[in-house]
Order: C-alpha cells, then sequence, then structure tokens
C-alpha cells in the first residue's frame, strides 16, 4: 500500500468524531411555569443520570459517511490480487482462455482446488474484457475440446466459464494450445493471446517447453498451481473367489507405504483389509471373508492431492480376449505339420489374445463369451441353430472374418452362409491373377502390392446383391472383390474370396495377409465391449440406435459421428450404460501419468509480458461518491426529522 492511500485511509480515524459531538451534545428542556413550585424548598441533586446518545440514526449515517470519505480518498490507489489483460493502444483483443479440466487440477490448496482458482481466474480475466474483445474457451483436458468458439458475446463467455465442471482426464496441453491457436489467428483483433491456467502437469515434465513456437503469444498465467503434490491411486480391483486383487500406482518419489487397501461392501462396511505396497507402483491381495462376499468397491485409505482415485470399484477377473478360429485341421495344416497356418499368423503378430481352435461354430452365443472375434475359413455352411447364434454374436458387436473356398461353395441342404451373405456363392476358375493395388485402401493400402500374383487358379465369385453390400478393401484386377467388410447390428464382417489353404493360393504367405489378420483384430478390439478403460476413452457402440449412460454424477451425454454413438466418461468410476435396451457396466479408471505433478517447462516468452498482469487497480471511486451521497441526503432527512419532533414535544 503507498504512503497517499495510508494516508487517506488514515481520515477514518475522523469517525470517532460524530461520536465526541453527540455525547458532548446536551439540549436544554425549555422551562415552563409552575407557580406552586415556588412553595417547595428546592433540593440539591443527590446524583445525575448519565448522558445517554441521542438520536443514533444520525449517529450511524454521519460515521458512515466519514469512513466512504475515507475510502473515497483510497480508491484510486487500492489494488486486489487478480488477473487483468494489459492492452496495447487499446485496441480490441482476441483472447482464447484454456482452462485445464483435468485429474491434477482435482489438487487442493487453500482449501480450494486447482481447477476452482484456474475457473475463477478466467472469470477475472473475462471482467478486464470490453466491448468488441473476441474471448474463446478450451478445455486442456484429454482429449482437447472446444468449450466456447471464438465471440464478442461476453455474456456467453461468462455463461460458459461459469458451466464448466472438473473432470478426470488426462492433460492434453500441446492440443488444447492448438485449438486455441487456430480459435484466434483468423480473428479480425490485431491483439490475439492465448492465456493457459493449467498446473502444466501432463506427465512430460521433462518434454519441450510450452508455448516456445507458434504466431499468438501464450501467457502461461498462476504460476501457483504448478505446486508440487503428491498422489496415489487405486488403478483396478480384480475379485477371482474369495480374493480381490488391488492395483496400486503412485506418482515419481511417491509410495502408499504405511496405508491400507479396504474392500467394502455397497454399503460401507469393511469385508477385508491389507496392507498397500511399498513400490511406486505394485499390487496388494485382499481376502474375503466367504466367496460369497458381497464386494463392491475398494477404497485406499489415507489422504493424499486427490481423494477421487482413492476408490475402484471390484470387477470380476478378466481376461485378455480371444479369437475362435474354425478350421479344417486336414486342409489348412502347412506341409511342416502343426496348427492350421491362421492360428500360426496369429500367434506369429503376437496380439496379446488368446486362440482358441473350435472344431465347428457353435450352436449358442453363451459359448461365444469373451470372444473378440471369430474366424470362419472356408465353412461348409450353418445350420440354422448356428446362424442364430451367429446373428446374436454380431448383434452383441462380435466381429467375424469369412474365408470362402470350395467347401463355401458346395454346402448342403438347409446350410448357409447366412446372415453374414444373403446368397450363395460359386467356387470357379479365374483370370485374375491377383490383387490391384491401386485399389486397396485402409489398413491394405501399403502392404497390397504382395498380392499382385497369389498363383490362385480358382477363387470364390459373390453375388452381386452381396458384393454391392460390402466396402472392398482390396480388389481383384477384375474389379471383383478380394477382400471387403460390412457392419452388420454392432459387429462387424470380414469376406476374403480365397480360403487360407496354401493349396489353394499363396496368400497365407504374403505379408498382406498378416495386415489383414492385424486390421481385423483391431477392429474386433474397438467394437469390443471393455469393462474397464481409461478415463476419457471414447466408447463407441456402432451400429447402435438407442444408448443411455449414467456415470457417478448421474447422466452423460451421448453424441454421434458420423452415424456412430459415443460416450466419452468424464470422471472415474462405474458406468451405467443401455445398448438398445442391454444393459451394460463399464469401469473408467485414472490415467496414470496424471499421478505426475511434476510441471512441464513453460517457454521464457510465457510469462505475460505486455499480455496481463497479476495485480490489478480496481477504482471504485464513482461507486463510493454516490454512496456518500445518498448518505448525506439520508443525514439531511434524519435531522429534518428529528427537528419536527421535537417541535412537536
Amino acid at each position: 500500500m503507498t504512503f497517499l492511500s495510508t494516508l487517506a485511509l488514515a481520515v477514518a480515524l475522523l469517525v470517532v468524531a460524530p461520536y465526541v459531538a453527540h455525547r458532548l451534545r446536551r439540549r436544554k428542556a425549555e422551562e415552563q411555569p409552575f407557580p406552586p413550585a415556588r412553595l417547595v424548598q428546592p433540593a440539591p441533586p443527590q446524583s445525575r443520570r448519565r448522558s445517554r446518545l441521542e438520536d443514533r440514526a444520525l449517529l450511524a449515517t454521519r460515521a458512515a459517511s466519514v469512513l466512504l470519505l475515507a475510502l473515497l480518498g483510497a480508491t484510486p490507489f487500492v489494488r486486489c490480487s487478480r488477473l487483468s489483460l494489459q492492452r496495447s493502444g487499446g485496441a480490441s483483443v482476441a483472447m482464447a482462455i484454456v482452462v485445464d479440466d483435468s485429474m491434477s487440477m482435482d489438487a487442493t490448496a487453500d482449501g480450494k482446488t486447482r481447477f476452482a482458482r484456474a475457473r475463477a481466474g478466467a472469470l477475472e480475466l473475462l471482467g478486464s474484457a470490453r466491448e468488441g474483445d473476441a474471448v474463446a474457451v478450451v478445455l486442456a483436458g484429454a482429449p482437447a475440446r472446444v468449450a466456447l468458439a471464438a465471440t464478442t458475446d461476453l455474456g456467453a463467455a461468462r455463461n460458459a466459464l461459469d458451466g464448466l465442471t472438473e473432470s478426470d482426464r488426462a492433460t492434453d496441453l500441446d492440443g488444447a494450445v492448438a485449438l486455441a491457436r487456430g480459435l484466434v489467428s483468423s480473428l479480425p483483433q490485431v491483439d490475439r493471446r492465448i492465456v493457459v491456467l493449467s498446473d502444466l502437469a501432463d506427465g512430460h515434465h521433462d518434454g519441450p517447453p510450452l508455448g516456445e513456437d507458434g504466431s499468438v503469444p501464450v501467457w502461461i498465467a498462476l504460476p501457483e498451481l504448478r505446486g508440487p503434490a503428491a498422489d496415489c491411486a487405486l488403478m483396478r480391483a480384480d475379485r477371482s473367489g474369495g480374493r480381490v486383487r488391488v492395483g496400486v500406482a503412485c506418482g515419481p518419489g511417491v509410495t502408499a507405504a504405511g496405508r491400507e487397501v479396504v474392500v467394502e461392501d455397497a454399503d460401507g462396511k469393511a469385508l477385508g483389509r491389507a496392507a498397500a505396497p511399498s513400490g511406486s507402483t505394485g499390487e496388494t491381495t485382499v481376502l474375503l471373508p466367504s466367496e460369497d462376499a458381497a464386494a463392491s468397491r475398494a477404497r485406499l485409505l489415507g489422504t493424499d492431492a486427490v481423494a477421487g482415485d482413492d476408490v475402484a470399484p471390484v470387477l470380476p477377473e478378466m481376461s485378455r480376449g480371444a479369437i475362435g478360429v474354425v478350421a479344417d485341421a486336414a486342409d489348412e495344416t502347412v506341409a511342416t505339420g502343426g496348427a492350421p497356418i491362421v492360428e500360426q499368423a496369429l500367434s506369429a503378430l503376437k496380439l496379446d489374445v488368446d486362440v482358441r481352435p473350435i472344431p465347428a461354430f457353435p450352436d449358442r452365443t453363451e459359448d461365444l463369451a469373451g470372444d473378440l472375434g471369430v474366424i470362419l475359413d472356408d465353412p461348409p455352411g450353418l445350420t440354422p441353430e448356428q446362424r442364430h447364434a451367429l446373428g446374436g454374436f454380431l448383434e452383441g458387436g462380435g466381429v467375424v472374418l469369412l474365408a470362402l473356398g470350395p467347401h463355401a461353395a458346395a454346402a448342403p441342404l438347409g446350410a448357409s452362409l447366412e446372415p453374414l451373405l444373403a446368397r450363395g456363392v460359386t467356387w470357379g476358375e479365374t483370370k485374375s491373377a491377383g490383387g490391384d493395388p491401386v485399389s486397396a485402401v485402409g489398413p491394405l493400402a501399403e502392404p497390397a502390392h504382395s498380392l499382385v500374383d497369389l498363383g490362385a487358379s480358382r477363387r470364390a465369385t459373390l453375388a452381386p446383391e452381396d458384393a454391392s453390400a460390402l466396402e472392398s478393401l482390396v480388389k481383384w484386377t477384375d474389379g471383383a472383390p478380394l477382400v471387403a467388410r460390412r457392419a452388420m447390428g454392432r459387429g462387424e464382417v470380414w469376406v476374403v474370396t480365397l480360403p487360407f489353404s496354401v493349396d489353394d493360393s499363396d496368400l497365407a504367405l504374403r505379408p498382406a495377409f498378416l495386415a489383414v489378420l492385424d486390421a481385423w483384430v483391431h477392429a474386433a478390439r474397438e467394437r469390443a465391449a471393455p469393462k474397464r478403460s481409461d478415463v476419457g476413452t471414447t466408447w463407441r457402440f456402432p451400429g447402435a440406435h438407442a444408448v443411455e449412460a449414467r456415470g457417478p454424477r448421474g447422466p452423460i451425454a451421448v453424441t454421434r459421428d458420423e452415424g456412430v454413438v459415443r460416450v466419452v466418461p468424464p470422471l472415474v468410476g462405474v458406468y451405467r450404460l443401455s445398448v438398445d435396451g442391454k444393459a451394460e457396466t463399464r469401469v473408467a479408471a485414472p490415467v496414470l501419468r496424471e499421478l505426475d505433478f511434476r510441471p512441464r517447462p513453460a517457454a521464457p516468452t510465457t510469462a505475460g509480458e505486455g499480455m496481463g498482469e497479476r495485480r490489478a487497480a480496481v477504482d471504485v471511486s464513482g461507486q463510493v461518491a454516490l454512496a456518500l451521497l445518498a448518505l448525506v441526503a439520508a443525514e439531511i432527512a434524519l435531522r429534518a426529522w428529528s427537528r419536527r419532533k421535537v417541535e412537536a414535544v
């Protein structure tokens, strides 16, 4: 505080003056003659009644006037700690505010989360904006999103900031700054800037400095958000019988030593407990009182920076998924012996899936539980029961790879390839030597050159209506589909018009064959319904029509992108979904790198020089002057009322 503001505020000491004046004021009572009083001898007073304050309302008004007069003298010099924009030449400003809503921003400091302080800072910046300024809001939780496109409507910007809520996502600062730059770089304002309100804890403490490059200057405000913090989280809780295996992870240099992991039921009653692992990451096993115990969640006792990641729902122990293979071992085995060639290829790809040979396609959908997809290598048609089971598998999001050969073309009476193909296929000679690399798209665009000469003298031919329903990934040189796919229900069907037998072609010996299997398994994983995934991961529901989702804080938004329903879980916890009337339960788990609170370095140019300041003068002299005038008017009114009251006595 400067000397002038101190001197101005010292005037407030004069507030005692009205009090002293009211105490000293005596109003002499008007004497009225009373003749009989002369007959009574005067007596000296024994005690005097203590004087009392008169006109207390008038005293309060005068004291308030003195205080406001002192404040009026000091207001031009009063400063408060808040963010404010600096302008060059008074021109309008185009500003993109990046607010970090990642999990690390849930850390608490001085009773307030980092996110709450960042949002308050954004509102302070908006308070210093004026008519003609453009404001955009970007959220830095992964993936970075635009909360408000650039607008000159400051009221809309305030509503957007008021509506921001924290999430448990990972951090995407680079993506957020890139989005912010794109929002303001094309605006007509000459003065453009990006303001980042973040703790910079994006898990890349050794990454390149933020804001180092770019045509739009970056100001990283609120450096106090980058304070140190220690956090541990429960990454998973998997149950197998009467045991619950709980995974614990901590940030760099932090351990959960001395803390306990407790497994609780839905009412919060402890069913079992175990010591947390002593390392930065590890696993502990909690024993339940019985295999029938209704374990609901695991909890890490003790306190750390973020409380929301100290609880994990208990799920049945999950397998890594399997690929079912229906192939004739006699026809598909290579000359060197061993498993069918498609099984050997899947093992060679090391896709972290189990390969499960199936003698024949099952008659029940339940028998395919746990399978990501099924490979049908030249099947001799499907029975009605098998077709029904296959339809249910596809509707549930399963993926099928169908290789067509002589057996598929010679299906017995009553067997067909429905629902995969509506019509039968033919097996005959071909004049096409192989695939056309020019027609290859997607995952087969590069390896399609190995399909030029497949050494096939015969191939399968699809009916025109089946061929038109498929999306070709690569075609034969005569334009017929070689590898194609189509969506079916929530699942997907891939069709190859050659069998995988090395006796019929060289397809299984070409690099493109491995590329087909790799892309197909990837598609199967995308369409599968994982019970647990990282928070912020997009859940896709291809083929679904009606999807509803409820998270830890109630219903969450369901969007569509290119006709596919998508749900993004913003918080750690359990999500209840309804997909076309079928109930599903999924869990969003913490992202490991969000436990690292070490801030990313910032470029020296991001200190904010010329773009903003931390301490801004707040001139409220106009408002104080109006209040002072109101008090003067009130004093005049009180004095007039008091005078009339005396005259009336």
